[in-house]
């Protein structure tokens, strides 16, 4: 137990699991102060001086807050435009969008949009589209044609790595057969399809991107973000990578609202190095001047690179025999030769690194980027992070151990692509292989688990139950020798994940000392039937204390 000045609140409830092994099931939680003052049973914790029992989660299960430690925060901003998602949704405001199961519905729901719109002119921007899902044709500008010829339409797919416009956005930016760049696929006749991968293809249709991501760090695009989390369980979130945090007034925006009283969530902002402000050494400067800012609820100071895209849009980089269909292998986004010094300049200086790695190909490049770096320069505790992991071998997960890597896996790919995966993009061999937990937890790797939201909804049960049961959406068990237990998801969603973001000593598990951050579940993960872990549902969160009900 600890001293605290402030009245101690005693929570109880149907069931508490601390993710904590010294006191795994206690009957009861005191805090105060915004931390936990001790774990136990309520009598005795009530005997505390001042102390008042709170039963208001009596019929509720408590457990840690959840660790998201990939989402990014441009998720809240979306959710000012259309979504368009094969998936249903729910936003942050509780609304229900259904899911567009066809081209057609995809098209219609964007027709609905344009309607809404009084400007003719004013650009329709939608998200959340993934071509993937549709068998024949790809959705390409012909089909955004149809909805307008002189609106300017841009189209965010799911993966974020990709999106499609229409004829009049092309127009609008200079977009044509003369425009030379890696990801503008054309047609025979050398016209650009309206598809552009990659966020330098992206932001080659500013009439949309910029409208898009100018909007994403609004006041109300933050405060979505918030809500997203608590209407999830989730008391802490990773924004993996932004390059915005080069501008001084982006993190004044963030140190507003994240640290504000009511924002309901905790927020580590990674750094994405871009080369925008000169040199390494000024990145790695301004790395460190903006982890001097950081706050308990706002993490600043660590920094991700993003080495290849993204596998259902074909632009993971892969090694053979690549995609199925002969298709291209796809997109460098950072050199494989500049990965090692990049590595190099943020290790040397004692920063947290993970790495977006989703084919093998760029997982090969990462580590051995990292085997020379650290031979160069030994780092106990560096915890760099392979992030995505997707079709990491067990060869590799060797090296990764060797390394004392950790790996961040994208779980929830086996329930939304699975199927996809299978069919389309690796073949069933190397899809059963695909997000190895089993594998990774066997050698002894640290472990978490993510949603990558928006890229899938933000919802941690959905990712525990995606490691634990391994369905795809259609329910075939894909890769079955790699599930894990109910037990070793919600660690990899907890305390695993916080271990990766250097925040176990604050979040993660429910243990004296500790943020009394803790998620409420309406049933109890650990004592159902493993198929129904993604419907449970979720009261609210505690943050520092203070009760967060989900809307």
């Amino acid at each position: 137990m600890t001293s605290s000045s402030s009245p101690t609140t005693v929570y109880r409830a149907k069931a508490i699991h601390t993710m904590d092994a010294a006191n795994p099931r206690p009957a009861a939680v005191a805090v105060a102060d915004g931390r936990i003052t001790a774990v136990g049973d309520v009598a005795e914790l009530a005997s505390l001086g001042g102390a008042t029992v709170d039963d208001r989660f009596a019929d509720h299960v408590i457990t840690p807050g959840f660790v998201e430690a990939h989402c990014h925060t441009f998720g809240g901003g979306l959710w000012q435009f259309t979504y368009c998602g094969y998936f249903d949704r729910w936003g942050p405001d509780g609304r229900h969008w259904p899911g567009c199961r066809t081209l057609d519905a995809v098209l219609d729901r964007l027709r609905e949009a344009a309607a809404e719109l009084a400007d003719p002119t004013e650009p329709l921007i939608a998200w959340g589209l993934d071509p993937i899902y549709f068998a024949g044709e790809r959705l390409v500008a012909v089909h955004l044609d149809q909805v307008s010829t002189e609106r300017p339409i841009f189209v965010l797919h799911a993966s974020i790595h990709l999106a499609t416009v229409n004829t009049a956005m092309m127009q609008a930016d200079n977009i044509g057969p003369d425009t030379l760049m890696d990801g503008v696929p054309k047609d025979g006749s050398g016209n650009p399809i309206g598809e552009l991968q990659e966020p330098a293809a992206m932001g080659l249709a500013i009439t949309g991107a910029s409208r898009l991501f100018g909007s994403i760090l609004s006041e109300q695009a933050l405060a979505n973000f918030g809500l997203l989390a608590r209407n999830a369980g989730v008391t802490t979130m990773t924004d993996l990578g932004s390059t915005s945090l080069v501008r001084d007034d982006v993190v004044t925006k963030l140190e507003t609202a994240i640290n504000a009283e009511s924002f309901p969530a905790r927020v580590s902002v990674f750094h994405n190095p871009g080369g925008v402000i000169g040199s390494l050494a000024d990145e790695v400067a301004l790395v460190l001047e903006r982890r001097s800012r950081s706050t308990d609820k706002l993490r600043l100071g660590n920094v991700k690179f993003v080495l290849d895209g993204s596998i259902q849009g074909f632009t993971a980089r892969l090694n053979p025999p690549g995609y199925l269909g002969d298709r291209p292998n796809g997109l460098w986004l950072v050199p494989p030769e500049q990965v090692a010094e990049r590595l190099q300049a943020f290790h040397d200086a004692g920063l947290l690194v993970h790495v977006h790695c989703n084919g093998d190909q760029a997982v090969d490049v990462f580590l051995d980027a990292a085997e020379t770096v650290l031979a160069a320069n030994p780092r106990a505790d560096h915890r760099h992070t392979v992030q995505h992991c997707q079709l990491t071998t067990r060869a590799q997960y060797e090296r990764i151990k060797a390394l004392e890597l950790c790996v961040n896996l994208f779980a929830n790919h086996t329930y939304y692509w699975g199927d996809q995966h299978m069919s389309t993009t690796v073949g069933p061999e190397r899809a059963a292989t695909m997000n190895a937990a089993a594998t990774a937890l066997e050698l002894g790797i640290p472990l978490s688990i993510h949603s990558d939201s928006p890229v899938t909804p933000l919802s941690p049960l959905r990712v525990v139950s995606s490691a634990v049961n391994r369905a795809t959406a259609t329910g075939h068990v894909l890769g079955p020798d790699e599930r894990i237990n109910v037990t070793e998801a919600m660690t990899a969603a907890t305390i695993g994940a916080a271990y990766q973001l250097k925040m176990d000593d604050e979040v993660g598990s429910l243990a004296v000392g500790k943020r009394a951050d803790f998620a409420v579940l309406d049933d109890d993960p650990f004592g159902g039937e493993p198929e129904a872990l993604a419907d449970i549902g979720v009261w609210g969160t505690v943050l520092g204390g203070v009760a967060q009900p989900a809307q």
